[in-house]
Order: structure tokens, then sequence, then C-alpha cells
């Protein structure tokens, strides 16, 4: 994908910094969630900041028994070092443009031309999602995410949650490496944002509330499987700017393909339970972001009025 030297969003927030407190979504990629739930934040004052001064007094001294000097540990240059082994392990922040986030951002910046001249041309007007980019955990109004849970579209903030970690899991466990794989995927989670925005995502959080776990499973493909033809779509256009190559569809259709369910699900327990599922099988998946490549029309993703 010819992707260096593009536009670049300016949408995107990186927090790869810090780790933070968040909730969960399920799965490659992950479930759009409902409501937010807040974390309980303890209150400062004197008390605490007494027992803050005693804890590190005590701590003083445990080093120092241990042969442990505190006074060189705090004068490393703010690195977090580990004692022992001879080494010193230090929490870096990634370079403020380092290349990961030229690529996300660039691949964002495309989505928003793509969406905002569908909307345009329908008579609306695409609001732009956020992409928040972190590591190891963070805080969405959808609640506690980890990176474990994989990329994840928060509602609640209207917000897409990556680790870029995960494209190495992507490459590394699922076989699906390639940039235009990881662009399927920033693709699929703008895809639930555009659900979002055209009422999808509010009506199945809704109906879900009064469905069985069969019935909300199988809705849940539904979304899952019509955002993945929205990205087919986001890749329709973006192939008639001629920065696709050789080789780049068969990247996103191979990574559609190793994160279907009952792909997943042989590869982790030997079997599968196909009433569980709720992304989509690998032909499934594969199928719907085809069609929406193939025509770049909203209207060949109804994924809830045809057979998925």
């Amino acid at each position: 994908m010819l992707w260096k030297g593009r536009r670049q969003s300016d949408n995107v927030e990186d927090n790869r910094s810090g780790g933070g407190l968040g909730g969960q979504q399920g799965g490659p990629f992950g479930r759009p969630g409902g409501g937010g739930m807040r974390i309980p934040i303890g209150r400062g004052g004197a008390g605490g900041g007494l027992s803050t001064i005693i804890i590190l007094v005590v701590l003083f001294f445990v080093l120092k028994a241990c042969g442990i000097d505190p006074l060189e540990l705090l004068s490393q240059n703010g690195g977090q070092s580990v004692p022992g082994g001879g080494g010193q392990v230090t929490e870096q922040s990634p370079p403020a443009n380092d290349e990961m986030k030229q690529f996300v951002s660039t691949i964002l910046a495309e989505t928003e031309e793509v969406w905002g001249g569908i909307f345009k041309a329908e008579g609306a007007t695409y609001e732009e999602p956020k992409l928040v980019l972190f590591s190891g955990g963070i805080a969405s109004a959808c609640g506690y995410a980890q990176s474990a849970s994989g990329p994840f579209y928060c509602p609640g903030d209207r917000k897409v949650y990556l680790d870029t970690a995960f494209f190495d899991q992507l490459a590394r466990q699922f076989d699906a490496a390639g940039d235009f794989a990881e662009a399927y995927v920033i693709a699929h989670e703008v895809g639930h944002h555009v659900q979002n925005l055209i009422g999808v995502l509010p009506k199945f959080n809704q109906m879900r509330q009064g469905m069985s776990e069969a019935d909300a499973n199988h809705m849940s493909m539904q979304v899952e499987l019509q955002a993945d033809c929205f990205a087919g779509v986001w890749g329709h256009f973006t192939a008639q700017k001629g920065i696709l190559e050789k080789g780049d569809l068969e990247e996103a259709l191979n990574a559609a393909a190793q994160i279907g369910d009952d792909t997943l699900q042989r590869r982790t327990q030997g079997y599968v339970v196909p009433e569980s599922f709720n992304h989509g099988t690998s032909a499934q998946r594969q199928k719907w972001f085809a069609a929406g490549f193939k025509s770049g029309k909203l209207s060949d993703c109804d994924t809830f009025n045809n057979p998925i």
C-alpha cells in the first residue's frame, strides 16, 4: 500500500506513554459496547499524604537493608529501573511521530476522506471519530480496555481504541501480516463508527437487552459483518486512488479469514461452537468485505435483510 507521503489525520490521540483504567470488549475485533462504567477515584487529603510519607520511609530502609541505594535509583534520569541482572529496564515513551503513528494517522485520514464524501453525497455531514493509541490498558467511556481484547470502537465517546501491538499479534499469531491487513483493522473499527452515526449501533444495543444469548450473538454477527462490508467500501474507493499494490486485497481477505470465529475456535480449543459465534465465520467475513470492496455501495452491506 502506497501510504507514505499522504495526508495524516489530526484526530489521533497518542496515549502510549502510560496505561490507563478502562473496560472490556470482546475478541478480534472488539464487539461494539454499550454504556460506560465509572471507576472510583480515591480522594486526597492530609491523611493520605501522611500515609504516603510513612510508606516511602519504610521503603527507603527496606531497600537499604537489601543493599540497594535508593538515591542511586532516583538519579537514573527518571527511568524505572529493575534491580538485579546487571542491567536496567527503562520505560520509554514512543517517538512523538514514529512510523506506526504516521501509518495509523494516514489510514484514518483516508477513511475520513472516503466517508466524508459518501455522507456529503447523501446530504449529510460525517462526524470524524478520534483514534486513541494506547499500550496495555486505557480508560474509555465503555469501561476498562486491555490490549488482550483487541482493537475496539466505543460508541459512548465515539473513539476507536488501538494498541498497535495487535498488529504484531496479527502477523505472528494469526499469520496475517501486511499494511493493508492492518488498514483493514482500522477501517473495520471506523465502520462501527459509521454504524453509530446512522443508528445501527444504538438500535442494536437497545434490542439486545431483551434478547436471548443466541439471538444477541446472531445480531452481533450481523453488526460485525456489516462493519467488514463498510471496511470493504472504504477499500473500494481507496483502490480507485491508485494507492493499493498487488497483493493488498489478498492481505485483507487473509486477515478476515484468520479472525473468523470458526478459525479462532479451532486454533484455541480444537473445535467450534457455532451458536457462540458473534463476529462471523472466516468465509462470512471474507464474503462481506469482498462485497463492499467490489461495489463500493452501502446498499450492498445490508447484513440484516440478507442471508449472512
